[in-house]
């Protein structure tokens, strides 16, 4: 099946057939909204709580994006949006391409900086955003190698919102050349499992 790239030079590819209902232009609004916060990179965790109506069913398609350098596989249809943002000290740039399905959001955001002191210390920073986004604490971490063979830092989190909801995060933070990644999937525990995370982030490589 062809696939039309899109104005931030991503081309997806479905994988499966089934017709899935979807709320892109919700994912957009929230998209706008997520990344208008330069204080706490919330990249993924507005998109997760305010899509809850839209409740399509997973339908994986590849997602590859030629200005990021990235390719992943993605339950439902993306949107793409980028925004300042502040790490730290640092104000960078983000990318960010992010979809939801069955009350789960999974999105890759990236960033170029130039100096390699920075990259670390902006993954460092990504990494507790994520997870004091869920209020949560890390239960596993480990370092792994992707695809493409980069290495990267996996971990698993969980926590509960103030609204008493349990949430479960899985991402991988990686850098390569002079971008730092972050992918992540994020949702209400009893409904993330870590066999569709899997599929997410096993899917995650760098060009």
């Amino acid at each position: 099946m062809s696939a039309k790239p899109s104005s931030t030079g991503e081309r997806l590819q479905h994988l499966n057939k089934p017709k899935i209902q979807r709320c892109s232009a919700v994912t957009i609004s929230l998209m706008r909204f997520m990344m208008h916060s330069t204080r706490h990179i919330s990249l993924v965790m507005v998109c997760a709580l305010a899509l809850m109506a839209c409740s399509p069913s997973l339908n994986w398609r590849e997602l590859r994006n030629a200005e990021a350098r990235f390719t992943v596989l993605l339950p439902a249809k993306p949107a793409s949006h980028s925004r300042t943002v502040t790490l730290g000290d640092m104000k960078v740039d983000m990318q960010m391409t992010a979809a939801e399905a069955d009350e789960m959001n999974f999105a890759v955001a990236s960033a170029l900086i130039d100096d390699a002191a920075q990259r670390s210390q902006a993954l460092e920073r990504m990494q507790q955003a994520m997870v004091k986004n869920i209020a949560g604490s890390i239960t596993h971490q480990k370092t792994l190698k992707l695809k493409d063979g980069t290495e990267a830092t996996e971990i698993q989190a969980s926590g509960t919102l103030a609204n008493g909801r349990q949430m479960t995060l899985f991402a991988r933070f990686a850098t390569k050349d002079q971008r730092v990644y972050q992918a992540v999937a994020i949702g209400p525990s009893h409904q993330l499992s870590a066999e569709i995370a899997d599929t997410f982030l096993a899917s995650f490589a760098l060009q």
